[in-house]
């Protein structure tokens, strides 16, 4: 599946601080703009990731599951 998302990169002293507006909470850093937006793609997966099975729990077994694809 591809997504896109947005980052926005600030420079703070020696670091580069990454967030992205479409997923609350997801936020990367390092020491150049390439290494936050590494660490920002690796936290939006991993919170993504964390929702999904958060919000499958509630499923019931016998509901029907399926694939929807945005591009």
């Amino acid at each position: 599946m591809h997504n896109e998302f947005t980052a926005v990169i600030e420079r703070d002293g020696e670091w580069f601080i990454a967030y992205c507006p479409e997923v609350p909470g997801a936020n990367g850093q390092g020491h150049t703009k390439e290494e936050a937006k590494e660490s920002l793609a690796e936290a939006i997966a991993l919170i993504l990731e964390d929702r999904r099975a958060d919000g499958l729990r509630a499923v019931p077994p016998e509901a029907l599951r399926e694939t929807v694809v945005v591009e």
